[in-house]
This record gives structure tokens, sequence and C-alpha cells, in this order.
């Protein structure tokens, strides 16, 4: 444990930014994920899932946990998915 005042204040920032990050990436992840699901069990809320899944892509990048490049190509692969 640190000793001085802002590196103990850093530790506390950095492991609430840390937290707020990992449940963000994480609903992302579940958001793809259930589309996935739906699309592979050909379930009839395939379009209500997908627009999650983008909303969440896109909220990670605003916020800098994913880069534009990765998001540009997740949202690809999911409009795939549903079209074909």
């Amino acid at each position: 444990m640190p000793q001085i005042k802002s590196a103990i204040k850093r530790v506390k920032t950095s492991a609430k930014t840390n937290e707020r990050n990992s449940a963000q990436r994480s609903a992302m992840r579940t958001a793809v994920k259930n589309f996935e699901k739906a699309v592979a069990n050909n379930d009839s809320n395939t379009q209500d899932l997908y627009k999650q899944a983008t909303r969440a892509i896109d909220k990670a990048k605003s916020k800098g946990l994913i880069k534009k490049n990765k998001a540009a190509r997740d949202k690809s692969r999911l409009t795939a998915k549903i079209n074909h």
C-alpha cells in the first residue's frame, strides 16, 4: 500500500475505473453472445438483440474500451450473421 497521499488516491481511482471498465466490457460481450445464441437457434427476437449488441459495442467504443476498427469489425460480423 502506498504511503504518499496522491498515490493512495491514484490506487483508489484506478481500482474504481478498472471495475467500471470491466463491467462495461462484460456487458458488451454478454450482449454479443446473447445475439449469437439467438441467431444459432433461429429465435424471433434476433433483431432486438442485434440492436442491443451494436449499442453495447458503440458504447464501449465511445468510452475507449475498444478501438474504432474493432468496433466496426465486430458490428460488421454481427450484420453478416443477421443477414445470412
